[in-house]
């Protein structure tokens, strides 16, 4: 504390000294700038939210790519469709020309028709309605024993039998045409009755119409 009696004295700054103070005062207060203030970033999620043409070209964008990948599949589904149609059709036609094809026999030097003849031709019956372009040949055979001639119209007989069955059936008889091979063609070589009993037989082959008919 100074007292009444007591003289403060100060003593006077050199000007040079005056100068450096001044100097490290703007120092200071520049060093000390209040930092500036950065908002937040943007975010593009927030952005896009906030962009309503933006987000409608983009459901559009993907509203299309989704259309063309239904059509995509939908044509696929298509072709796989029609591939397993025709796959179908195509087994379909050759089981029913199997059965178009199907041989049958006789008892031996007989032209009659057995049970197991009669349910073979009358398989064919569907077939033949189902397919109306298609012409038949139907030739009769022997085994080898007896003479030629008599093969050639034992033969002849046996074809017309099964052309008969199938007429009463229902099949016009202008798609049936018929002819005897006698024993000339064997189906099997052999003198015994295996051999003989295949070659006692009425063979079915188409001669026009194709087998998509």
């Amino acid at each position: 504390m100074v007292t009444d009696s007591q003289t403060l004295t100060f003593e006077p700054m050199h000007p040079r000294h005056t100068i450096l103070a001044v100097v490290a005062l703007a120092l200071a207060a520049g060093c000390h700038k209040p930092p500036v203030a950065l908002g937040p970033a943007p975010m593009s999620g927030a952005a896009d939210s906030l962009n309503p043409a933006r987000a409608d070209s983009i459901a559009r964008a993907n509203a299309a790519r989704q259309a063309e990948l239904a059509r995509a599949q939908a044509e696929q589904d298509s072709l796989r469709a029609v591939r397993d149609r025709e796959q179908r059709e195509a087994a379909q036609n050759a089981d029913a020309m199997k059965v178009l094809a199907a041989t049958i026999y006789y008892d031996f030097d007989r032209a009659d028709l057995t049970e197991a003849a009669r349910s073979l031709l009358l398989a064919k019956v569907p077939v033949l309605q189902a397919k109306p372009n298609i012409r038949i040949r139907i030739t009769g055979h022997t085994d080898d024993r007896g003479a030629s001639e008599y093969n050639l119209a034992l033969g002849l007989r046996r074809a017309a039998e099964a052309k008969a069955f199938l007429v009463n059936n229902g099949i016009d008889a202008s798609r049936l045409t018929i002819t005897s091979m006698g024993a000339e063609q064997p189906a099997v070589q052999g003198d015994n009755e295996e051999a003989w009993s295949r070659n006692r037989r009425s063979e079915f082959e188409p001669i026009s119409g194709g087998a998509n008919q």
